[in-house]
């Protein structure tokens, strides 16, 4: 499939998921975020879709990516870190991009403390994903690709 046909969905990975790997195993598993991405980018081949990722750990940088986001992909997969529950400025430029969306977690955010229960991505995105380890990426990319018409 061609870059035109719909079939580019960008991977963010916000605050913290660099650390992947060093952080608490008990919510995160051992895997590293170049692990979690050569995993995402085989996830994305199996269902022809094109992957592109981007990470930081400056919030203005990711709400930069997303004022950018439309011309470089067609959808997005969105794991903000803590920023998920805080960022009103991710969500406005969310909002701005205007591409289908899926948040994911690999933690279950709902069994976690009170505070991370929140999203401010709720009402924007398809779906949040939380609690599947690497796997919910998978599910998000097969909402995606059916959103897409891929």
């Amino acid at each position: 499939m061609s870059p035109t046909a719909h079939n580019r969905v960008e991977v963010l990975h916000g605050v913290n998921l660099d650390a992947l790997g060093r952080r608490d195993p008990d919510h995160y598993g051992t895997i590293t975020l170049p692990e979690l991405e050569f995993r995402i980018k085989r996830f994305g081949q199996e269902l022809d879709l094109e992957i592109a990722f981007f990470q930081t750990n400056h919030e203005g940088d990711y709400v930069e990516r997303l004022h950018r986001l439309p011309e470089v992909a067609d959808a997005a997969i969105l794991n903000p870190g803590a920023w998920t529950h805080y960022s009103w400025a991710i969500r406005d430029a969310l909002e701005i991009a205007g591409l289908p969306a899926v948040e994911v977690h690999l933690s279950d955010v709902t069994e976690r403390e009170e505070w991370r229960r929140e999203s401010v991505l709720d009402g924007l995105v398809l779906a949040s994903v939380s609690g599947k380890g690497p796997a919910g990426y998978r599910d998000a990319l097969k909402l995606l690709r059916e959103k897409l018409g891929a």
